[in-house]
């Protein structure tokens, strides 16, 4: 094959690849929304992308959350005091900076969370119901690998 063939079809299967990823986030969008209303009615899809990345990074400080999410502070703390509020999450003075305070999740919010999950891991885990489990797991390494701006099989990158 020669380079330019392998550019185009490089090319095609990178826009078919954007298409489907276009297609996914349409539907996270859609199921971060539902989730975001089971855990506390009229909760905005925001808040709940601050509330499940405490819970995936906890104990978190603001600042760190603020760079992970790339929200501006003032956003971020609108969230983080809606979400304390609600009592799904808590400040606790943070032992290596008295300036700042760590945030975690209470055992009400990870309830409430496993509450709103449980519908759609339900219906991921039915799609998935058919698929071999290392083809699973080989989904998740490659999404892992793009996310992370590294090579599939772990080599460098160029």
């Amino acid at each position: 094959m020669s380079a330019a063939t392998d550019r185009e079809a490089r090319t095609r299967a990178v826009r078919a690849l954007e298409g489907e990823f276009s297609d996914l986030i349409t539907l996270f969008r859609r199921k971060i929304t539902e989730n975001a209303n089971r855990v506390s009615p009229g909760m905005l899809p925001g808040a709940y992308k601050v509330f499940t990345t405490i819970v995936r990074h906890e104990p978190v400080t603001q600042s760190a959350l603020a760079e992970m999410l790339l929200l501006d502070k003032g956003q971020l703390s609108r969230s983080v005091r809606e979400l304390t509020e609600l009592g799904l999450i808590e400040r606790t003075p943070d032992p290596n900076d008295g300036r700042s305070s760590l945030l975690s999740a209470t055992a009400h919010g990870r309830d409430r969370l496993a509450d709103a999950r449980g519908p759609q891991e339900g219906a991921l885990l039915a799609a998935l119901e058919d698929w071999r489990v290392e083809d699973i797991e080989n989904l998740a390494r490659l999404l892992h690998a793009l996310v992370a701006g590294s090579r599939p099989d772990g080599g460098p990158t160029t």
